[in-house]
């Protein structure tokens, strides 16, 4: 295991899941790289999630709040941070093996480089064997907004603040179209960071409730970018692959 001098913060917000937060907390600790810390924020749970975060002792910091929804979980664990590198991860995600490595070593080559975009690899639910929910993949991998899949550096918060704790679904796309707007230093890159688990329980299954937030999160970005250029919305920052250069931002018409 290599000991490296950046010390990288994981958060894990928390709700109600006690079946799938152990499997996503042990994929962190077997990432290669190293430092690293272990926020886990518990939104209110009322099952046995604290239990089994506990289990882990001293190797992670647990905390609980009233719930608020997952932006506000993650806002508690940025604050919480001593890193100068965030990474998050949902608590029925897993990370890819060497996540940590493959991205680090991107900030590594480019010290100018904000975030790190790798791809999501989904995985469904096939059975349950002794107890045990077993997934396998589906679909190809695909670039995704998915904070998941992400490696940042904390001071990009400090240009586009936190997570918008109004949207409890969204925040997360709201959170990147600011950072595009801001024209944040972002490449994206081809290895899997990210298995997305898919399972009944799933937030993003409540469809109708995350098109509102969705909605709403496109038209606070349109507004936010036809005041800054006099009623015209500004067409947002591209999205380059690490081994491309970025092209140049066009103004469109709204």
């Amino acid at each position: 295991m290599t000991e490296n001098k950046e010390l990288i913060s994981v958060i894990i917000p928390v709700y109600n899941c006690e079946l799938y937060l152990a499997e996503a907390i042990e994929s962190v600790f077997t990432q290669t790289y190293r430092p690293i810390e272990v926020i886990i924020v518990d939104d209110g749970s009322t099952d046995g999630t604290a239990k089994i975060a506990l289990s882990f002792g001293d190797s992670v910091c647990y905390v609980h709040q009233p719930n608020r929804g997952p932006a506000a979980a993650r806002n508690r664990g940025i604050k919480m941070a001593h890193g100068n590198i965030i990474g998050f991860l949902d608590a029925d995600d897993k990370w890819s093996e060497n996540k940590l490595k493959i991205q680090i070593s991107h900030m590594d080559k480019n010290p100018s480089l904000e975030v790190v975009l790798g791809r999501r690899q989904y995985i469904r639910l096939s059975g349950i064997e002794e107890g045990i929910h077993k997934f396998e993949k589906f679909s190809s991998p695909q670039i995704a907004l998915n904070l998941g899949c992400s490696l940042i550096r904390k001071s990009v918060f400090g240009k586009v603040g936190l997570f918008d704790e109004t949207l409890f679904q969204c925040d997360d796309w709201d959170w990147f179209m600011r950072c595009r707007e801001s024209e944040i230093n972002i490449i994206t890159h081809h290895e899997v960071t990210l298995l997305q688990r898919i399972h009944k329980n799933n937030m993003t299954r409540k469809v109708e409730l995350g098109n509102q937030y969705a909605i709403s999160m496109i038209k606070k970005s349109l507004d936010r970018r036809r005041h800054q250029n006099k009623g015209r919305a500004a067409s947002l920052s591209n999205l380059s692959d690490h081994n491309k250069i970025p092209l140049p931002v066009k103004k469109i018409r709204s």
